[in-house]
């Protein structure tokens, strides 16, 4: 699934998002999907989201 569509995410969901410490190397936390923060349906960066542990980030993977 793609993480640049927000169509394709919702709350609930298992997700890997890149922080914006970690852009430069690309490292992926994973987590809880909690909160959707991009209002656009989709960015080529990845929709900004927030993980149930506070965690603010770009979707990089989204896990079935």
């Amino acid at each position: 699934m793609n993480g640049n569509e927000r169509k394709n995410i919702k709350p609930g969901l298992k997700v890997g998002i890149v922080l914006k410490e970690d852009q430069a190397s690309g490292y992926i936390t994973y987590g809880v999907l909690q909160q959707i923060l991009t209002k656009s349906p989709r960015h080529p960066h990845g929709i900004k989201v927030r993980l149930t542990t506070g965690e603010v980030g770009r979707v990089k993977e989204i896990e079935k």
